[in-house]
C-alpha cells in the first residue's frame, strides 16, 4: 500500500472545500424552501455513493473496464447497514474502509 497520494488528496481537499462550502454557509441559506435545503444536504452522500458504486463494480483488466465482484461489495453492504442502523455516515465509511484495508493487508482481496 502506498501513501504517496495522501498529500495530493489533502491538497485537493484544501483547494476544493472552500468553493463548495461558500454557497451553503452564506447568509440566507436558511430562507431557502425546505425541499431545497434537504436536496442540498443529500447531494454529498449521493455523489459519494455514485463514486463508491463505480469503484466497487468496475475494474480495469488489460485497459478495458470489466465488472468486478470482491471484498468491496461486502464493505459497501456493511457500510450501508451501519449507516441505516446508527444514522452515522462517518462511522459507516470508516468501518467500510477499515474492512477493505484489513482484507487487503491479509491478502484476502
Amino acid at each position: 500500500m502506498s501513501l504517496s497520494l495522501v498529500g495530493l488528496a489533502v491538497l485537493m481537499a484544501v483547494a476544493t472545500y472552500p468553493s463548495r462550502s461558500i454557497p451553503l454557509l452564506s447568509p440566507g441559506v436558511e430562507r431557502l424552501p425546505g425541499v431545497v435545503r434537504l436536496y442540498l444536504r443529500l447531494v454529498g452522500p449521493a455523489v459519494l455513493s455514485a463514486l463508491a458504486a463505480a469503484n466497487v463494480m468496475i475494474a480495469t483488466a488489460g485497459g478495458r473496464p470489466a465488472f468486478h465482484v470482491g471484498i468491496e461489495w461486502v464493505a459497501v453492504a456493511v457500510s450501508v447497514a451501519l449507516v441505516a442502523w446508527r444514522r452515522n455516515l462517518f462511522a459507516g465509511l470508516l468501518i467500510g474502509v477499515v474492512l477493505v484495508a484489513v482484507a487487503r493487508a491479509l491478502g484476502l482481496a
